[in-house]
């Protein structure tokens, strides 16, 4: 009787609910990348088309990507200085509630829509900041390469099949894009509360933070490869966003189909698994080296698309290849702009 009393207080002491914790390393970090990769991927193609058929406006569609673009900007800015008044994991954890409501608002459907594209851009504003400070605070310089290629490699699956899987669900069964991502939230914030990450490291600093992100602007203007290496990460999203949205909507308003948008997205999403040969390019040449023919590859074919506007084909086929180099700017275009923050400035 003594012994069964004595297994039952060890069963009580470990509740069955705690599972062991990730190891933090390279591998957790890409694997959360990989599981929002399957969210992101799985919306890239969908939300342009349900909106366009919500609105039928392709000129109100821009508008509507221009102002909540606008909004995850200044939502971005804020993120840190939220962060100093709310531990890092609940701002984290609070981004992927916001996936799960854009889930359930997309499930709803009609103009309602517009809501879930800013939730949903909410939440990658979110879970885009407080990754990348909890990636300056636990993967060394020397890693971030290596941790670069993995997380494009292990995004591969959802940023590949995500955009085809999405228009081919959207036009079956409604809601299954939208289910799919509410699963993919729960599974991130799971993932991310066995990694343990807590708050970061803080840092002592000689005088008192700044009230407001706003102040910071100045002191980032002043550093010419701080401002260099976020212009390429911004002008990198462009092109994607350019390519992601308006080519799923070109494709409809010249006859090709709803498919061709989500075809198109994944086929350019292939590179992702040339991301390791990209990685050895750069290597044998140079970070600098590598960006100049990101950008100028890409300007080149975008050029041509303009060129062969009146051939719709030929204008997605070109888009299409010009994502290849966003590929490229992906695993290197990046690296300027972390490799030139201070450790001292890494929360702001």
């Amino acid at each position: 009787m003594q012994e069964y009393l004595t297994m039952m207080q060890i069963r009580f002491d470990k509740p069955f609910w705690r599972v062991r914790p990730m190891q933090v390393g390279v591998g957790s970090f890409a694997f959360l990348a990989g599981v929002e990769a399957i969210i992101r991927g799985m919306t890239l193609s969908v939300y342009p088309l349900v909106l366009y058929h919500a609105f039928g406006s392709a000129v109100l569609v821009s508008k509507i990507y221009f102002i909540i673009g606008v909004l995850s900007l200044f939502i971005a800015l804020w993120v840190p200085l939220i962060s100093t008044y709310i531990p890092r994991r609940w701002v984290y954890s609070f981004g992927m509630l916001c996936y799960v409501i854009a889930g359930l608002l997309g499930i709803y459907g009609g103009k309602v829509l517009a809501f879930a594209l800013m939730l949903n851009s909410i939440a990658t504003a979110i879970s885009f900041v407080c990754y990348n400070a909890y990636v300056l605070s636990n993967i060394k310089k020397a890693d971030f390469s290596q941790l670069e290629t993995k997380r494009l490699f292990y995004g591969g699956l959802g940023w590949t099949i995500g955009p085809v899987f999405g228009v081919w669900l959207l036009s079956h069964w409604v809601i299954g894009p939208f289910v799919i991502v509410i699963l993919g939230a729960c599974c991130m914030i799971s993932a991310f509360w066995r990694m343990r990450l807590g708050n970061g490291p803080v840092f002592n600093r000689t005088k008192r933070p700044s009230p407001n992100p706003f102040i910071y602007i100045p002191r980032f203007f002043s550093q010419p490869r701080l401002v260099a290496g976020w212009f390429f990460a911004v002008m990198r999203s462009c092109g994607w966003w350019v390519f992601i949205v308006y080519a799923g909507i070109f494709a409809i308003q010249k006859g090709l189909g709803d498919h061709v948008g989500g075809m198109a997205t994944s086929v350019a999403n292939m590179g992702l698994f040339l991301s390791p040969l990209m990685l050895r390019w750069m290597q044998k040449h140079s970070v600098r080296h590598a960006v100049i023919v990101g950008f100028l590859g890409f300007s080149a074919l975008s050029l041509l698309a303009v060129l062969f506007s009146q051939i719709p084909i030929m204008t997605v086929l070109c888009l299409t290849g010009g994502a290849y180099f966003l590929v490229l700017l992906d695993i290197c275009g990046g690296l300027p702009f972390l490799m030139a923050v201070k450790p001292s400035e890494r929360n702001e």
